[in-house]
């Protein structure tokens, strides 16, 4: 059966899926809405008849979604070795914290779960780009590997052998805790930065915790992971004696418990956390402003406190 039938809105519809699938890919929203907007201006593209052969439109257009994605993930290892300091994947706000003032913002039309959160994400990072399409796409979307292998070129064969290498990648990382008691932890932690309480952050802090921070080179930040629960407690500190009327609001941020740091109004840090038995074992904190534009409800600008 061929798309004869099929409408603009039908096809719109399709978005939703294409911009999950591009965002696990990339973990970014613009470098995710760019890929899908270019695959339906490759479908447009196409003549009618050639549309009219194409039994799925959704199934062509998340094909060609995942090609482009395959494609920036290439360059993207050389883009982000030029990039200032570490790179991070963008920060997704639940849907009630962000502006819908922009419409079509791709954080919209994103699905929050396990997939997507920064812990999840940065195992992601460190896969080869054809590990990491054929785990998400068979893991994550449950794709069968024979559409997976017509994606990279490869046999079904080997495209399940990518996956499965992905899967044990993720299997290294720490397991989650509960998002309750990730919440608590997160509590305590706010509790604790807010009254700069070296002590009590030590204390919650994992001896071996890394603080990762992503200021892209726009406004200031550490460029390296800071070590060591002592270390990123009095950095945490510092910061608070930099920022006077600092303010720590509890945020879900990617489907888990996280923290956003506001200052005169304008949110300047987006921070997610990684638990294990009460304590904190990693942080992420995004500071880069075009990753924060999903949180930034009133369009206040970033003002640097780091």
């Amino acid at each position: 059966m061929g798309t004869a039938g099929t409408s603009i809105d039908e096809m719109a519809g399709e978005r939703r899926q294409l911009i999950n699938v591009a965002y696990r890919l990339l973990g970014s929203l613009a470098e995710s809405e760019d890929a899908v907007q270019e695959a339906y201006a490759r479908w447009y593209a196409l003549p009618r008849s050639r549309q009219d052969e194409i039994v799925s439109p959704g199934a062509w257009l998340t094909t060609v979604t995942s090609r482009i994605c395959l494609d920036v993930l290439g360059s993207a290892r050389a883009r982000r070795e030029r990039y200032v300091g570490a790179w991070l994947p963008d920060p997704l706000p639940d849907h009630a914290e962000w502006d819908h003032s922009h419409g079509t913002d791709p954080a919209d039309q994103m699905v929050l779960d396990e997939s997507v959160t920064m812990a999840f994400l940065v195992v992601l990072e460190s896969m080869t780009p054809a590990e990491r399409v054929a785990f998400v796409l068979h893991d994550v979307f449950r794709y069968p590997f024979a559409e997976i292998a017509d994606i990279l070129g490869r046999t079904p064969a080997a495209c399940k052998q990518l996956a499965a290498s992905g899967r044990r990648r993720v299997r290294v990382a720490q397991a989650p805790v509960t998002a309750a008691g990730q919440a608590d932890t997160v509590r305590h932690v706010k509790e604790a930065w807010e009254t700069k309480d070296i002590a009590a952050l030590v204390d919650l802090l994992d001896p071996a915790a890394v603080m990762t921070a992503d200021g892209g080179g726009m406004v200031g930040t550490v460029l390296r992971p800071i070590e060591g629960g002592a270390r990123i407690a009095q950095y945490m500190v510092a910061i608070a004696d930099k920022a006077p009327g600092l303010e720590l609001l509890e945020r879900s941020v990617s489907g888990v418990p996280g923290l956003v740091a506001r200052h005169a109004g304008a949110v300047t840090t987006v921070a997610s956390f990684d638990v294990a038995d009460g304590r904190v074992t990693r942080i992420w904190a995004v500071r880069n402003p075009e990753k924060l534009r999903p949180w930034v409800r009133e369009g206040g600008p970033v003002r640097p406190i780091m």
